[in-house]
């Protein structure tokens, strides 16, 4: 189905699986931990943004071991089996604080996973496949998102107010995600034709060769064209020529050749742009905060968390398709569009109808920008660095994400909801304009 690999669709269940046991818990924790245990605003923000602040900084070194490593899968189980076992611990909890020690603990196992999870969904891509693939995974992401929560209305529908029940019930999904991943395959990187590395010895990158025994690389390894590409000779030449100079070089996604210890500078332009835009992307647990608050308890709210990620899930594979065809900066430019409108729309409105049509229409910004980002990471980055180039792109969102929401929090209580929602509004749109300034793509991205 979709023609997609065994493995993305193993992985795709993977994920399915941990987000449902994830989502049933999250969209219940602002309300568990203010009225269940008595914390406060302040305490929610400090919760998320250390979780993922851990989440962020694991997510670098992973990704490093990730590319050192021939096989991606232990790193991938073992994350995932600290939040299956973990998570359920929530259940068991007393005050804020311990809440917190969990949620890191979680954190912990999807740092690890998340890059060389991704790094193995890229071996399995191409090109022209990348933006659908990762808007697949994504879809499956959110569509677990959509299980979780229904089945925990339809738990506290017959079981009112037994939420511990419920977060120990959540081991059950965890289990079935870390036994799907040993039916995962894995296969090692093999570069296409416009992203050819030749494999030599690392020490070829620690020296250089006397100028007497290196001969010249010819023209054709390091011409570019007038399109900034280099000319149309064979992959084969390309490989031959950086044996000759002793110098691998690795191809990036818009034709520059880059040390195979570095990443090029259209990634890097990428990732500042990103940092930007993350730095008005506080938690989530703000948004159902409010909506909780304006609705006056929680009892839908998991119905309302389950109704976003349909619409996550419904238009995460339309923009990875869209993402494929019309480029990926158009696509997540329509995302960070969207994710400003939204915070706007937070901002000023304050009934249960509106901000819950803003909230329906967030989901949008997911579809359009979260696969498409991977996408572009993969295109810009050598398959050979993949599983870094995943760790820092998921570092800076995590750092973000903490430093948004400690802003945020203080411009909340300093001043008021509307200016905290009105600040990440107008840091997105800055961060779409430098989206198409600053950053290069490649011609089929």
């Amino acid at each position: 189905m979709f023609g997609f690999p065994r493995a993305v669709w193993l992985l795709g269940l993977v994920s399915l699986a941990t987000d449902a046991a994830t989502e049933a818990i999250y969209p219940l924790l602002p309300f568990f931990l203010t009225h269940v245990l008595g914390a406060g605003a302040v305490s929610l923000g400090i919760v998320e943004g250390a979780a993922e602040a851990v989440n962020s900084v694991l997510k670098i070194a992973s990704g490093r071991i990730a590319d050192r490593s021939r096989s991606k899968r232990p790193l991938v189980l073992f994350g995932y089996g600290v939040s299956a076992t973990a998570r359920p611990f929530i259940a068991i909890t007393t005050t804020w604080t311990q809440v917190f020690a969990v949620r890191v603990l979680d954190r912990v196992g999807k740092g690890v996973r998340g890059a060389p999870r991704d790094a193995m969904l890229a071996t399995w891509t191409t090109p022209t496949t990348r933006g659908k693939v990762y808007g697949f995974h994504r879809a499956m992401d959110h569509l677990g998102a959509v299980i979780g929560p229904t089945l925990a209305s339809v738990f506290l529908f017959f079981y009112p107010d037994q939420y511990r029940t419920l977060f120990a019930l959540t081991i059950i999904p965890g289990a079935i995600a870390v036994a799907l991943i040993f039916l995962v395959p894995e296969q090692t990187v093999q570069p296409t034709a416009s992203a050819k590395v030749t494999a030599v010895p690392r020490s070829f990158t620690r020296r250089r060769e006397p100028a007497t025994t290196t001969a010249p690389a010819p023209d054709v390894a390091r011409a570019p064209d007038r399109a900034g590409t280099l000319d149309a000779a064979r992959p084969r030449d390309r490989a031959e020529a950086a044996d000759a100079t002793h110098t691998p070089r690795a191809m990036s996604g818009v034709g520059r050749t880059v040390d195979a210890d570095r990443l090029p500078l259209e990634f890097t332009s990428f990732m500042l742009v990103l940092t930007l835009f993350t730095l008005g992307n506080s938690t989530d647990a703000f948004l159902l905060l409010k909506l909780t608050d304006v609705a006056g308890s929680a009892r839908w709210i998991p119905m309302m968390w389950a109704a976003l990620h349909v619409v996550k899930a419904t238009i995460s594979i339309i923009g990875g398709s869209w993402s494929d065809r019309i480029g990926r900066r158009a696509v997540i430019g329509i995302g960070w569009l969207t994710y400003a409108a939204v915070y706007a729309g937070f901002a000023a409105s304050n009934t249960l109808p509106a901000l819950l049509t803003w909230f329906l229409l967030y989901g949008f910004y997911f579809g359009f920008a979260e696969g498409t980002e991977k996408a572009l990471v993969a295109d810009l980055a050598p398959p050979e660095r993949h599983g870094f180039a995943f760790g820092i792109y998921n570092a800076v969102q995590g750092l973000g994400a903490l430093a948004a929401s400690v802003m945020f929090g203080l411009i909340w209580k300093m001043y008021s909801a509307s200016a905290a929602f009105g600040f990440g509004a107008a840091l997105a749109l800055a961060a779409t304009a430098l989206l198409f300034v600053v950053v290069r793509t490649p011609r089929h991205a």
